[in-house]
């Protein structure tokens, strides 16, 4: 097994020729928001992907592996809802809405500007075609957004300096010294006080 520990976001900064020559893994959504996951490559070798923890691996990225070859990521088809607005009862605003109702839900959705996409459930498919929206089970690629939690491109999944309600608290404090310290919400960020 070869060992992938270094991610380059979208290949940035590598020669085309390399990107072109570069093996591929398909992977789901489900599998490139992990940051510990093993895959096959396109020439058939069983990669072990070890990535700094919440790293959100992106279809376009490129893995270096421990024997310096590059493998690309490809994003693979897999089950999605593909929501579009309906072009005689409804305008494009009507896209907008609906992500914020799945936003308030924190449902992983990709947006687009003439459509949605997330992953595959019955309540919300129902939810959004009474919204008047249009529905449509569909097997394609899936790169719902970061977030505002995500620190940048494969960036993590932690809470930076925010008032949310589920927490019931504040993560800024004001004292005259630092220290580190766990809000029990399983992330335990540093703070500096």
């Amino acid at each position: 097994m070869i060992q992938a520990s270094k991610l380059i976001a979208q290949g940035r900064g590598l020669a085309p020729v390399l990107l072109k020559r570069a093996t591929t893994v398909e992977l789901d959504w489900d599998v490139r928001q992990k940051s510990r996951f093993s895959a096959t490559d396109s020439a058939g070798r069983e990669l072990g992907v070890f990535l700094p923890r919440g790293t959100l691996v992106r279809g376009g990225d490129v893995l270096v592996a421990e024997d310096g070859s590059l493998v690309r990521v490809l994003a693979a088809p897999q089950p999605v809802l593909y929501i579009t607005h309906c072009q005689n009862h409804g305008t494009p605003f009507d896209l907008t809405r609906a992500a914020y109702h799945l936003g308030n839900r924190h449902v992983p959705i990709e947006l687009q500007p003439d459509h949605l996409k997330i992953e595959p459930d019955h309540v919300l498919a129902d939810m959004l075609r009474a919204m008047h929206l249009i529905v449509h089970a569909k097997d394609m690629a899936f790169e719902p957004e970061g977030g505002a939690y995500a620190a940048g491109h494969g960036g993590g999944h932690g809470h930076h300096g925010h008032e949310h309600g589920d927490h019931g608290h504040a993560h800024e404090h004001s004292h005259d010294h630092g220290h580190d310290h766990d809000h029990g919400d399983g992330h335990g960020h540093k703070h500096a006080h």
